[in-house]
């Protein structure tokens, strides 16, 4: 007897940290989920693979070629991603472009003494690559890699220099060749003490400090080097764009200087602004502000320069786009370009979040080919915007993979086996459910519903089995736990997405007058939208109480035609809770219902006698109809026996006890029958 088994889905958020994610130039965007690397296809809304094997938290990732140096790497039939995580390491995986599949390479030596916080590199030739690393010790790593141009050959790593920074940690790195200086290499880096200090050097030689760009009044947190500036067929400046908590973006020109002979009678606006001079062997570059960015009013996370445009048929000649993207903690990112006629830089674009629940952007990257954007959340959550316009522009929004950014502590399968639930110490309620596309022929999974957004961590689920509507009970860092019903919005989009239809079949849900839930504020409850609420409710103003801190948006439940958005599942997508359940001494860790969906029994932590009781609930009435004395400590877990006869209960004192369970009228009186020592 032979059994296949075949993935079908990954779901994964990613880890709250900047420099967590990274998209490269083979289209695919590579992100930490922990202590894995996560691999997703933004054609696809899908997470592909993952790669396991880094001992702490991922905290940066890097490709090798990037989307803008993808012109240079046309050849390459391998490309290289770069991890760093919590404890120091960096591992280098390699990704065949021609089979699709993925192996481990290295991991670097000499790792850091502390977590990396940042990498960043340059493709110097089609397989030569320098990259580099910080870390919170204070540490900057400068490396040469040679990438294989075949299959079978091996890369090869040599280290060049590490760089003392002291006490002030840098946090963002950037590098870049200097325009005219064949062979020489410079290095951004900014942190803790509000500074951009540039080092320069080349592949044999030692980073030599050159001098610092001040400006910024808070910490530096990201910096990107634009490819080479034509003036007059002549690649002789460099563009650096530098985002701050300061709320300010600030963009820096780097121009190589002429001789004093021939800049005697040039007099000018920045002849009075003139900041340091960069020297890099004979040649020497001045250093001036271009232009001050406002408009965000939070943090400013990330900052990038959109890839290069190909101008040669053969591909090895490009031109910078004059276009800077910027992701801020104030929940949009923002293109900015230079005007035609005055040569100002405006924000063009502006997409964000409109949830109320998310606290803003870490991160944003450009797709490889500049008609995408994507922004990653602090609640672990991607954000895809693509530019469908024809003549002008417009950004619409696009499906992304999902999945919880922490423990998941629990997970069950719906009693017909249509989606899958799970809950974590993310605070989320999360329901995954296979989509059957257009075509009818072939399923897709994604996140259609968010049930619940707690304010605990949730520890534990069990949905109610036997007929009627969805239902399920949770328990989280509370003494209480919550009964949430399936609203009607849901019931039509699970239907549609399993037949494309969203009229319900079930006669005995064809009752429910339950449309969504809105939840407020200050509070953990999930308040009941009525259908007929929604229908005598007049329409709103669309500026009017939209996610101020006195007030919420409330919800707008709908039947959902194609897998939701961030947006939608963030607030749109919420049950109902229908009960609480008191009684437990603290918080609540593990749940369980029958095979008939009659009775559901529940436990908190304990460590004593009285507190490890295990509760049972009567469902419907959701009376508490006993209680089992027989744990001293916490009970990790239990289940019914397939007759719904006996209940087996394991905890922490290392005993497991059966109980028989007796059926009393409406009510059941259960009767410990066996204990035993394990």
């Amino acid at each position: 007897m032979s059994c296949e088994v075949k993935r079908v889905f990954v779901g994964a958020g990613c880890n709250r940290v900047v420099n967590n994610v990274s998209w490269g130039a083979s289209d695919l965007v590579a992100f930490g989920a922990h202590n894995a690397v996560a691999i997703f296809c933004p054609k696809k809304a899908q997470i592909v693979t993952t790669l396991p094997g880094h001992k702490a938290s991922v905290n940066c990732t890097f490709w090798l070629p990037s989307t803008k140096f993808a012109y240079k790497a046309q050849r390459l039939q391998q490309h290289y991603l770069l991890s760093g995580d919590a404890d120091g390491a960096i591992m280098l995986w390699e990704f065949s472009l021609i089979d699709g599949k993925w192996k481990y390479v290295l991991t670097v030596p000499q790792p850091h003494k502390k977590g990396v916080t940042c990498i960043s590199g340059i493709m110097l030739s089609a397989n030569e690559a320098i990259f580099a690393s910080t870390s919170s010790d204070g540490t900057v790593n400068i490396w040469e890699i040679i990438l294989p141009m075949t299959v079978g050959e091996k890369c090869r790593l040599s280290f060049i220099e590490s760089l003392s920074v002291g006490s002030k940690t840098m946090v963002a790195l950037a590098l870049a060749e200097l325009p005219g200086n064949t062979g020489h290499v410079v290095l951004a880096m900014g942190g803790l003490d509000n500074k951009i200090h540039l080092y320069c050097g080349d592949r044999t030689g030692k980073f030599v400090r050159a001098c610092e760009l001040k400006g910024h009044s808070d910490w530096i947190r990201s910096l990107d080097f634009s490819l080479p500036i034509v003036a007059h067929g002549i690649r002789s400046s460099l563009l650096l764009v530098s985002s701050s908590q300061d709320r300010a973006i600030r963009i820096w020109k780097m121009v190589l200087r002429e001789s004093s002979e021939d800049r005697k009678d040039v007099i000018g606006l920045a002849s009075y602004i003139e900041g340091p001079v960069l020297s890099a062997g004979p040649s020497s570059y001045q250093i001036s502000l271009e232009s001050l960015l406002i408009g965000h009013e939070d943090w400013v996370y990330s900052v990038q320069w959109k890839p290069p445009s190909v101008t040669s048929a053969d591909g090895t000649e490009c031109i910078q786009p004059q276009s800077i993207l910027s992701a801020s903690m104030d929940k949009t990112m923002m293109i900015w370009q230079p005007e035609r006629t005055t040569g100002l830089w405006m924000n063009v674009v502006t997409v964000g979040e409109l949830s109320h629940c998310a606290l803003g952007f870490y991160g944003g990257h450009w797709g490889s080919n500049g008609d995408s954007i994507l922004a990653h959340g602090y609640g672990g959550s991607f954000h895809l915007w693509r530019n469908v316009g024809v003549d002008s522009e417009n950004w619409q929004p696009q499906k992304v993979p999902s999945g919880h950014h922490s423990v998941v502590s629990d997970i069950a399968w719906a009693r017909s086996g249509k989606f899958l639930l799970s809950v974590s110490h993310d605070q989320t309620t999360r329901i995954f459910a296979p989509w059957l596309n257009l075509k009818g022929d072939q399923n897709s999974w994604h996140e259609i519903a968010r049930p619940q957004v707690h304010g605990h961590d949730i520890n534990c689920v069990a949905i109610i089995q036997g007929k009627g509507n969805h239902r399920f009970v949770c328990g989280a860092d509370e003494k209480v736990a919550r009964v949430f019903e399936a609203p009607l919005s849901f019931l039509k989009t699970l239907n549609c997405a399993i037949s494309h239809e969203s009229d319900i079949q079930e006669d005995n849900q064809m009752d429910v007058q339950i449309l969504g839930a809105n939840m407020s504020a200050l509070g953990l409850s999930q308040k009941p939208i009525y259908v007929h609420a929604v229908q005598e409710t007049p329409q709103r103003s669309s500026s009017e109480g939209i996610d101020t801190l006195e007030t919420v948006p409330e919800a707008v439940p709908v039947t959902l035609t194609e897998p939701p958005i961030e947006e939608q599942l963030a607030w749109h997508t919420l049950w109902p809770e229908s009960h609480k359940l008191y009684g437990h001494g603290n918080e609540l860790f593990s749940l369980c219902c029958d095979h008939e969906g009659k009775l559901v029994a529940s436990s908190c932590k304990a460590q004593t006698v009285s507190v490890a009781e295990i509760w049972l609930w009567e469902v419907g009435s959701w009376k508490a109809v006993g209680r089992l004395r027989s744990h001293s400590l916490t009970v990790t877990q239990m289940a019914f026996s397939h007759d719904d006869s006996l209940l087996l209960s394991v905890s922490r004192d290392r005993h497991f006890s059966v109980f028989s369970i007796k059926r009393k009228g409406n009510y059941g009186c259960c009767i410990p029958c066996v204990l035993l020592c394990v």
